[in-house]
C-alpha cells in the first residue's frame, strides 16, 4: 500500500514538473513574439511562429482580415531595429494539453490609449513550441503601463506548525482593483515564485467574488514571479500584502529586500504595506546601513490586537510593532475595523484590510504628483 501511495505521489509530482517545464517553453515562444513586436526584431517574431501560421485580425473594410505570418513580420522590418516602439506586452495566461496549448497576451500602446488582447493557438512541432495562429482585438484603454509590484508569501502554515494560514485575499483584491481601475498594471512576486496560499476569502463580498472567478487574475496568483525574474526598473512602487503568511519567508528574503530598496532608492519609488504585510519592511535597510523605518511613522497590525493566547501567536518569529519601535520607528494605529493610513515621505502603510484601497489611492496620488 505504501509503495502504491508513493508511486501515485511520484507520478503526480512528475506530471506537475513536466507541465511547469512545458509552460516555460510556451512562455519563451510567446515572449519572442512580444519582444520582437516591441523592439522591431523580425527574427524574434519569425522564431515564435510556425512558418505557415496565419493571423486573424480585425479590419474596418472586411469581416475578417487573414494575414500570413510572412506579411506580419514585414511590418516590423520598417522600424528602427532594437528600438522600443511603444508596445508593452504581458503574458496573461497559458493552458497546455500534451502538444497543444492556448495562451493570451495583453499588448498596451499607452500613447494611443489602446489595449489589445492577443489569443494564440500553439503546437509543439519537432520539439519546439510554435504559434500556429493568432487572433486579436482591441479597445480604448486608460492603462498607462505604470507598474506596481505586489509582494506575497508562499508560507502555508504559521512557522513550523500545522496551523494553516495564507495571504489576505481581501487585501490583494481591494488594492489590485484600485490600481487597475486607475490604469496601473500589477505584478506579483513571492520568495519561491509559483502559487501562493490564500486566506480570508469572502464570496459574499462582490469584489472578492468577482476576482475569485476571474481566470486571468487567478492565473497571475497561481504563477507569481520569483525574485530573479523581476527587474526593479519597471516598478513605481512595491506593496507588501498581509495575512498570516506575511510573517514568514518574505521579511528575511534578501532578494526581495534588494528589489524593494532598489525601487525605493534607485527608482525614487514607493514602499508600501498593509496589516501584517508591514512585517516585510522591518528588516529593510538603506544604503547607509540604517533601518528604513528609523525615524519614520508607519502603521500595520498592532501587537495588542493579536490573540496572544492563540496557538498561532506562539509561532510568530517577531512582533511587528515592537520590532519597528526597537528600530527607531514610530508605530501608529487606530480603532479596529476602520481604514487607517500613514504616509511618511515615500513610505505608505495601512493598518488592516479596510485600509488596502486607501493605501493604493495614496500611492497613486504620490506617483502622479511626482511627474
Amino acid at each position: 500500500m505504501k509503495k502504491f501511495f508513493f508511486a501515485i505521489l511520484f507520478a503526480l509530482l512528475s506530471n506537475a514538473a513536466f507541465s511547469q517545464s512545458e509552460n516555460s517553453l510556451i512562455e519563451k515562444s510567446i515572449q519572442n513574439y512580444i519582444d520582437g513586436t516591441s523592439y522591431n526584431k523580425p527574427e524574434s517574431i519569425s522564431k515564435a511562429f510556425y512558418a505557415e501560421a496565419n493571423l486573424f485580425l480585425s479590419h474596418k473594410e472586411k469581416p475578417l482580415w487573414i494575414v500570413p505570418i510572412s506579411e506580419y513580420v514585414s511590418w516590423f522590418q520598417k522600424g528602427n531595429k532594437g528600438a522600443f516602439n511603444g508596445r508593452l506586452g504581458k503574458i496573461i495566461s497559458i493552458e497546455s494539453y500534451n502538444d497543444i496549448a492556448i495562451a493570451k497576451a495583453e499588448i498596451l500602446i499607452p500613447e494611443k490609449k489602446q489595449e489589445f488582447m492577443d489569443m494564440f493557438l500553439l503546437k509543439k512541432i519537432e520539439g519546439e513550441w510554435k504559434i500556429i495562429s493568432k487572433s486579436a482585438s482591441s479597445k480604448a484603454s486608460n492603462k498607462s503601463g505604470k507598474k506596481i509590484l505586489f509582494i506575497v508569501s508562499n508560507a502555508h502554515y504559521y512557522g513550523s506548525s500545522k496551523i494553516a494560514t495564507g495571504n489576505s485575499f481581501a487585501e490583494i483584491v481591494n488594492a489590485y482593483d484600485t490600481f487597475v481601475n486607475s490604469g496601473y498594471t500589477v505584478d506579483f512576486v513571492s520568495p519561491k515564485g509559483g502559487d501562493i496560499p490564500l486566506a480570508y476569502i469572502n464570496t459574499s463580498d462582490s469584489l472578492q467574488k468577482h476576482y475569485l472567478y476571474d481566470q486571468n487574475f487567478m492565473y497571475a496568483i497561481k504563477h507569481t514571479a520569483s525574485p530573479k525574474e523581476i527587474d526593479y526598473k519597471n516598478y513605481k512602487a512595491v506593496h507588501y500584502i498581509g495575512g498570516g503568511s506575511a510573517m514568514y519567508d518574505v521579511p528575511e528574503n534578501a532578494d526581495i529586500q534588494r528589489i524593494s530598496m532598489q525601487v525605493y532608492e534607485d527608482n525614487n519609488g514607493i514602499i508600501s504595506s498593509v496589516c501584517h504585510g508591514t512585517a516585510g519592511i522591518v528588516n529593510l535597510k538603506t544604503k547607509n546601513g540604517k533601518f528604513l523605518v528609523d525615524g519614520k511613522t508607519v502603521s500595520g497590525y498592532p501587537d495588542s490586537f493579536e490573540k496572544q493566547d492563540g496557538d498561532y501567536f506562539k509561532h510568530f518569529p517577531f512582533l511587528i510593532q515592537k520590532t519597528i519601535e526597537e528600530r527607531g520607528g514610530n508605530f501608529k494605529f487606530s480603532k479596529r475595523n476602520i481604514s487607517y493610513v500613514e504616509q511618511d515621505g515615500r513610505i505608505i502603510t495601512g493598518q488592516n484590510f479596510q485600509s488596502s484601497s486607501g493605501v493604493a489611492l495614496k500611492i497613486i496620488e504620490l506617483i502622479e504628483k511626482s511627474k
